[in-house]
């Protein structure tokens, strides 16, 4: 696959649901392959109980989607796209835990340290964020060098404390708090946004010579989606049951979470979700790229989903 480049428009897979399973199906091999079986004191049975077979996987379509609408490496995107998930899940798995959120259930079934103890999953989340950055950093020339580079700085940036990390400690100090719409957008594009906008980014940093007004067009989109999925996060919450979201429906109002529903309501949220759409939709439309119908495929599910 060495040097191979993606081309969506030329793929013999035109519909995106079949795009979408075929390209899931690439990932979660890849991620079973890669993510290790065999460590020390049974640590890798927590890594990849909490990463394989399960999860919508948006995270590594975004940046496979987003590297073929740039022609862009594939073997680089398939490790970046793993990547992103690897950093989401190990998120989730600390995010859960009793000194953060306190959750039982994720991807319906019992969140990492429910199944292993708070030990082993704090370890398990620190081992899936270093093997992250292991996965963008091979030996060889599988990935041109100042290719890893930029990945492995825009996943920094996307889950640190100007990022993820930092959006959470905002959400964990707001409890109880009233937050203006300002602040919420703000907190919730650091939160979820940050990593949604930053496969997008990792996609494109997958070529080397993606046009500066593309660039700027495809980070526009990053962040119309990234925050439209919290803002249907937040209405799915307190309109979807656990069973179909897979974790614990009404965490957030139980929490005394300041939310997108809690301020603007049910049908204000579900408005908003729309024009964040249509927002991600004309930073397409101004990209010049040739093919982007499978990102834009990406902002419809963002805001249609169900869980």
């Amino acid at each position: 696959m060495n040097g191979v480049v993606l081309n969506g428009s030329a793929s013999s897979v035109t519909d995106f649901s079949a795009w979408m399973a075929a390209q899931g199906a690439r990932v979660e091999q890849a991620l079973s392959d890669w993510v290790p079986a065999s460590t020390p004191a049974g640590l890798g049975e927590a890594m990849r109980y909490a990463v394989l077979d399960g999860g919508k996987r948006l995270r590594p379509l975004l940046v496979l989607a987003a590297a073929e609408a740039v022609q862009g490496h594939a073997e680089a995107a398939l490790r970046a796209a793993c990547a992103a998930e690897l950093i989401h899940a190990y998120s989730l798995v600390h995010d859960d835990m009793p000194c953060m959120d306190n959750d039982v259930l994720r991807r319906g079934k019992p969140t990492v340290h429910v199944q292993f103890g708070e030990a082993t999953a704090l370890l398990a989340g620190d081992a899936l964020q270093a093997l992250a950055f292991e996965l963008l950093t091979p030996e060889g020339d599988a990935v041109p060098p100042a290719m890893q580079a930029d990945l492995c700085r825009l996943l920094a940036c996307a889950a640190g404390a100007h990022g993820m990390a930092g959006g959470q400690a905002i959400d964990l100090a707001s409890v109880g708090k009233p937050l203006a719409e300002p602040e919420l957008r703000a907190m919730h594009r650091l939160k979820t946004g940050a990593l949604l906008q930053g496969s997008v980014r990792m996609g494109a940093a997958c070529a080397s010579d993606v046009p500066t007004a593309a660039r700027k067009a495809l980070d526009d989109y990053g962040a119309a989606i990234g925050l439209a999925f919290q803002v249907v996060d937040d209405i799915l919450d307190v309109t979807a049951d656990s069973a179909a979201l897979g974790k614990t429906a009404g965490k957030d109002a139980a929490a005394d979470k300041p939310t997108y529903v809690s301020l603007l309501g049910l049908a204000a949220s579900q408005a908003l979700a729309d024009e964040l759409r249509a927002q991600a939709h004309g930073a397409l439309d101004a990209s010049g790229l040739r093919d982007v119908s499978r990102l834009r495929a990406l902002a419809d599910l963002v805001v249609n989903r169900k869980n």
